[in-house]
């Protein structure tokens, strides 16, 4: 016999629990279940038995200003769907600025690793599913997580009065609302999706700024017609940017200038943007969090090379043009054409000419594998006439100096996660990215010694590997 819940009202519709008092709106000839859905999950999670279920509140939100309350309502309506389900809320993962349409669940900056950890809470509630997601592939994914992990997923759906909840045993009719309500979310993204890039395509078009990063040497201006916004010359960093060119023009490499900005302590473009937008600076990014993002050789180009340099609109690194395919003019210019034109040129003779579309990489471990002295991440480079390639501590492109750079042959480092992978969840078959992702595995790998004989070309030196999944460490995966 089941235990029934004591503050746990009547099954509602679609397997969502009503509160005290309120009515299923559907007719009784919907089937719906006689026992609570805390009732179907094992002992563990039955508040009588032991203890009140564990809840991770998640709140999310594109665009977060200083004067939106959202969050506060959101927060809220998770309290309330706790307080209706009697589950413990003990942490919080609050992802603001961060779009459901373009981000899954599990790529997050707060929510990710908390997704990582499942062994730390019972329960995850949102305060409605396109909070969660935007798009039925990432409930797919965000369900499967849960059947995997034998977690919950609460949505308080404040405008029903009715918390959705899916358990791990939950029935064909809970996950088709769950996904009807998921489709429903991404058209809805999708058609704003389409009315933005409609409305950012006639303000270029006009030479209006519709808003985004501000290029660097330029901030926000009321446009000449009195109507909108266009570009100014940033007196801060106007005279910086040319500086910076005259530096070029000198022979100094891009690296070198790069480096001498860090040290002054002068913002890259986007934390400029922020600075003018009264926001923090930095971030998260690759799964680190910093207090401000540092000048590279790749940041610095894109800059010396974007036509808005010359007052140029651009969209995708280029410039716009107008029917006549004349350039739009967004502002007046940090440099004249033929001063663009020369820095090009400069910037040409130093290219080794490989520059190509940027690709998404197929490498297994691309954010798995990283670098024990600095903890950053490993990205894989190939090797000339071999099969295999190396993953290597990339600090210098982020303007970073390693004190220990760690590399290791792709092959040996990808076979001995998959080792300890396998042996660690006891799964076979064929392992992609994201199953280590969403299971939280990482790999560190710490600098190798120099020189040594034969035996080095017989596998990996364990000794310099740490595995981990889910946040946690087992010596039983060593050696």
């Amino acid at each position: 016999m089941s235990i029934r819940h004591p503050r746990v009202g009547p099954k509602g519709p679609g397997g969502c629990v009503s509160s005290p008092g309120v009515r299923p709106t559907l007719p009784r000839s919907v089937d719906m279940p006689e026992r609570s859905p805390l009732s179907a999950l094992p002992a563990c999670f039955d508040p009588l038995r032991t203890r009140l279920p564990r809840a991770l509140a998640a709140l999310r939100l594109s665009c977060a200003t200083s004067v939106t309350t959202s969050p506060g309502r959101q927060r809220s309506a998770v309290r309330r769907c706790a307080d209706q389900l009697r589950f413990t809320l003990v942490a919080e993962a609050s992802d603001l600025g961060v779009s459901a349409r373009t981000t899954s669940p599990f790529e997050r900056p707060a929510l990710s690793p908390w997704l990582q950890r499942p062994h730390a809470y019972d329960a995850v509630v949102w305060s409605h599913v396109d909070r969660a997601v935007r798009s039925v592939q990432h409930m797919t994914e965000l369900i499967a997580w849960a059947r995997r992990h034998g977690r919950i997923l609460a949505f308080g759906m404040p405008e029903d009065g009715l918390p959705l909840v899916i358990t791990p045993l939950a029935g064909g009719s809970v996950i088709e609302r769950c996904m009807e309500l998921a489709r429903d979310a991404q058209r809805e993204a999708e058609t704003i999706s389409a009315r933005l890039t409609s409305a950012h395509a006639a303000l270029r078009e006009t030479g209006r700024y519709g808003g985004g990063l501000v290029p660097f040497g330029y901030l926000k201006a009321p446009h000449p017609s009195g109507s909108g916004w266009s570009l100014a010359p940033d007196p801060e960093t106007a005279s910086l940017v040319r500086s910076i060119i005259s530096d070029v023009r000198s022979g100094r490499s891009l690296l070198a200038i790069a480096r001498d900005l860090n040290e002054l302590g002068v913002p890259v473009p986007r934390d400029r943007h922020a600075q003018l937008r009264g926001r923090s600076t930095g971030g998260r990014r690759h799964g680190r969090d910093f207090d401000r993002f540092r000048w590279t050789s790749g940041t610095l180009s894109k800059v010396l090379r974007s036509p808005s340099l010359i007052g140029h609109r651009t969209h995708g690194g280029r410039t716009v043009r107008d029917e006549l395919g004349a350039p739009v003019l967004i502002g007046r210019p940090l440099l004249s054409d033929a001063e663009f034109d020369a820095l090009q040129v400069t910037l040409e003779s130093r290219s080794n000419g490989t520059h190509r579309p940027r690709r998404r990489t197929a490498a297994l471990l691309t954010g798995v594998a990283h670098c024990r002295g600095c903890g950053g991440r490993m990205y894989f480079a190939t090797r000339k006439g071999y099969a295999y390639g190396d993953y290597l501590c990339r600090a210098t492109a982020r303007g970073e100096v390693c004190p220990a750079p760690a590399g290791m042959r792709s092959d040996w480092l990808e076979q001995y996660t998959l080792d300890r992978y396998y042996q660690a969840t006891g799964k076979d078959g064929t392992v992609v990215r994201g199953d280590l992702f969403r299971d939280g595995v990482r790999v560190t790998v710490a600098k190798g010694r120099r020189g040594g004989g034969p035996e080095r070309s017989g596998g990996p030196d364990t000794t310099r590997l740490t595995f981990t999944i889910g946040g946690l460490s087992d010596s039983r995966w060593g050696d």
